[in-house]
């Protein structure tokens, strides 16, 4: 498996639907086998370029301040970057600090992934994003896998953007809740919204489903692809 990068060279990656490699890792709270720590729960990795950097600092705190809601999902959250474990231990009391708390460390692990082997892996690394030596950093990447430890999504931010996590909170629902049932999330959705009936489901199957009543709009074209209701 790999994906594509420029020059037209290869480096490994991972796609939606494949098994998360179970790899191991030091960490902040010790060494970690990534599917011995997710166990039975769902599992959000995200990556940051460096430690000691003012938009990364920005993001693990805003983590860090909703790991609460992630916790209510039962979501497990690991960062990583290419820093040490002395390096990430030092920069989580900045982290807090930006915060406004006490706490001296963060409420998730971060990965030390200073030899890239993981960032290479996982194709994590940003071509336009260097050290002083000249070595690629790490994107800001999101990965989201589930209980059964498959990849369920993934986003790819440059260096320069910083992620919104009440967004990354919005597409955890709307997996978890498709997951369970046979619907889809609409633009927009969020808990509480109408979602989609699938389109492979038949009007009669939806309509055991769904006891809550399935409406369709109506569109030009007369195909009565619209179905929504409430979950």
């Amino acid at each position: 498996m790999s994906l594509s990068c420029r020059g037209g060279s290869t480096m490994p990656g991972i796609l939606l639907g494949d098994e998360f490699p179970n790899f191991e890792a030091d960490t902040t709270v010790g060494r970690v086998k990534f599917h011995d720590f997710l166990g039975k729960s769902w599992g959000i990795l995200f990556s940051h370029p460096r430690d000691f950097t003012p938009v990364c600092t920005t993001e693990l705190a805003r983590a860090a301040k909703l790991s609460g809601e992630f916790a209510k999902r039962d979501v497990k959250m690991i960062a990583l970057s290419i820093d040490s474990v002395e390096d990430h231990i030092n920069w989580c009391k900045d982290v807090m600090a930006f915060n406004g708390e006490g706490k001296s460390t963060l409420p998730y692990p971060i990965i030390a992934d200073h030899k890239r082997e993981l960032s290479v892996q996982l194709g994590m690394l940003d071509p336009d994003e260097r050290d002083k030596d000249g070595m690629a950093l790490t994107a800001r990447c999101v990965f989201v896998i589930g209980p059964d430890k498959k990849l369920k999504l993934s986003i790819l931010y440059p260096a320069t953007t910083g992620r919104n996590f009440d967004e990354l909170l919005r597409v955890i629902d709307s997996l978890q809740l498709t997951a369970r049932k046979k619907v889809a999330t609409p633009v927009d959705w969020k808990p509480g919204d109408k979602v989609m009936v699938i389109p492979s489901l038949s009007d009669a199957e939806a309509a055991t489903l769904f006891p809550n009543g399935v409406t369709t709009k109506e569109v030009p074209s007369g195909k009565t692809y619209l179905r929504f209701t409430q979950p």
